[in-house]
């Protein structure tokens, strides 16, 4: 009987998997997420069932047989309604125009709900009162958020922030205690973080929700990218601005991540020590783009500014001579100790610059 009704199912479940992808009215994912096993499973059931009416069996053995199948039957039911309805949701964030990563923590809670109520209905159907074990879950429902208050806090963190739409699969996030990285998933504890170097971090769902977090995908992809330069003051700012402006157009239009429809721009904005001190603006596609941009630019703009005779200053250091015409020893570096002028020697110069 077990054995007719397994072929049955075997067969039964490729002609209605065949047939419903050849038509198309099984999506290929309702087909591979949802009916996988389950259909062989529930036409092996039916075949018992068939079995059990043709072959002569006890009035009881048979009531115990009939009573399985339908149990069975509602358990593949069941399960076939918690992957539909999982697939459902996982298909809906991919196609979603805002690309919402739902994560596995709605997928879970899809899960868990369709199960939930199947095992109610089974219960129902073998003549168990479910009314009792509902008030016993109430009651001890209570209970059980005081001893799992942190996971469920995490679990509704996950909800607000997915719901909330603050995060984004693939955005690069950063919290105000340093944690960095691109969402990779939230689940119904943590929120997955993949740092540049590959690694993953795991923040509370919680702790995620009540920080002070930059979303650098938000609200565009694209950011600046500030470099800081400073020339010599013998030199001539205008043409500075000019040459420099020049080679991050170079790089905003041949390096990848670059934006080629970006005007860069140059602000000067303090007198140091030894330069002129003054920040470049580019822009770059996607945060991590902003690391190779910077390093070419770096490079090009040395090379154009030692072919321009723009000078990038060292920083210097400045001695004054006191009255005698000497700086007191304490004063010099170690490798300047043997070259101080003398009592009565007159210096060439009231300073002495130091590279």
């Amino acid at each position: 009987m077990l054995l007719g009704g397994l072929l049955v199912g075997l067969l039964a479940s490729r002609l209605v998997l065949a047939r419903g992808r050849r038509h198309g009215r099984v999506a290929r994912w309702t087909v591979d997420r949802a009916a996988r096993d389950v259909v062989i499973l529930a036409c092996t059931v039916a075949g018992v069932y068939v079995a059990s009416l043709i072959l002569p069996l006890r009035p009881g053995l048979a009531t115990i047989v009939h009573r399985a199948v339908g149990v069975a039957l509602l358990f593949c039911a069941t399960v076939f309604g918690a992957r539909l309805a999982a697939a459902a949701v996982q298909r809906y964030a991919e196609r979603s125009e805002s690309a919402v990563m739902f994560g596995s923590i709605f997928l879970n809670i899809t899960r868990l709900v369709v199960f939930v109520v199947g095992v109610l209905v089974i219960l129902q159907t073998l003549g168990i009162s479910i009314t009792p074990l509902l008030t016993a879950l109430g009651v001890g429902g209570l209970a059980v958020a005081l001893a799992l208050k942190d996971t469920l806090a995490n679990l509704f963190s996950g909800i607000h922030l997915i719901a909330a739409k603050y995060l984004r699969g693939g955005d690069y996030v950063r919290m105000d205690s340093g944690e960095e990285g691109y969402v990779v998933d939230i689940n119904w504890r943590h929120t997955s973080l993949r740092q540049l170097p590959d690694n993953l971090i795991l923040v509370p769902n919680a702790r995620l929700a009540a920080a002070v977090l930059t979303n650098y995908h938000e609200p565009q992809h694209g950011l600046r990218v500030p470099v800081e330069v400073g020339v010599s003051y013998d030199s001539d700012l205008d043409r500075v601005e000019l040459v420099t402006v020049d080679v991050a157009r170079e790089v905003m239009r041949d390096v990848a991540g670059g934006d080629p429809d970006f005007e860069p721009w140059v602000w000067f904005h303090t007198f140091g020590a030894s330069s002129i001190d003054f920040t470049v603006f580019l822009r770059a596609t996607e945060f991590a783009q902003q690391y190779p941009i910077r390093h070419a630019f770096v490079k090009r703009l040395q090379a154009r500014y030692r072919k321009e005779g723009i000078e990038i200053p060292f920083p210097i250091q400045t001695l004054r001579w006191d009255g005698n015409g000497y700086p007191a020893a304490a004063e010099l570096p170690g490798h300047l100790m043997g070259r101080i002028p003398t009592p009565g020697h007159t210096a060439a110069s009231p300073e002495i610059r130091l590279p």
